[in-house]
């Protein structure tokens, strides 16, 4: 069942498609974060100002260099010694859709460790989008059952895995590190 719902996936991503899907932390919308049209899409679906930062997924830090200009050393301690989901702001984001890219030229990238998404990165060998499963403005679900009901609708695929998952999860630690290697809390 997780193969085929892995497949599945991997089809709504290769197509410019946004699903719905679990993560390591909370439900998730997600898109190939290197098709601006399918960022729009799902930006449309959450209604959600294009200024606003999205994060993005990747299955292990080797890949940071292909989309980060400048990596401080730093940045590999601090994933491989997180004890929760990390994401890192990172200076110099490149070959990520521009609708990704914040304005001030960072992206908020993650190295995911979950049974659905880290083999679904790793066959879809492209970084993607990752924002939490609700309107701009709403509060995040804990829950799949807390996923508003126009955001099914709208969303091409809805994966069906980890439905029935009560295990509370928060969303990830968000940190800004600077290209010297100093850094800074946003989230906690």
């Amino acid at each position: 069942m997780l193969r085929e719902e892995i497949n599945k996936a991997l089809e709504v991503l290769k197509n410019g498609g946004v699903m719905l899907y679990p993560t390591d932390t909370i439900w998730g919308l997600g898109c190939d974060a290197t098709n601006a049209e399918a960022v729009d899409k799902l930006l449309k679906i959450k209604n959600r100002p294009a200024d606003k930062s999205l994060i993005v997924l990747l299955d292990v830090d080797s890949k940071l260099q292909s989309y980060v200009t400048e990596i401080p050393e730093v940045a590999y301690d601090l994933i491989e010694y997180a004890e929760n989901p990390l994401t890192i702001i990172f200076s110099g984001a490149k070959n990520l859709a521009p609708n990704v890219i914040n304005a001030d030229g960072s992206v908020g990238i993650r190295i995911v460790k979950h049974d659905f998404c880290t083999p679904l990165l790793q066959r879809f060998r492209k970084p993607m989008v990752s924002t939490s499963a609700n309107l701009s403005g709403q509060p995040s679900p804990k829950y799949f059952d807390d996923i508003d009901p126009e955001i099914l609708e709208a969303v091409d695929y809805v994966v069906d895995f980890e439905q029935e998952n009560r295990t509370h999860k928060k969303p990830s630690t968000i940190m800004k590190l600077s290209p010297g290697g100093q850094f800074e809390f946003i989230r906690k």
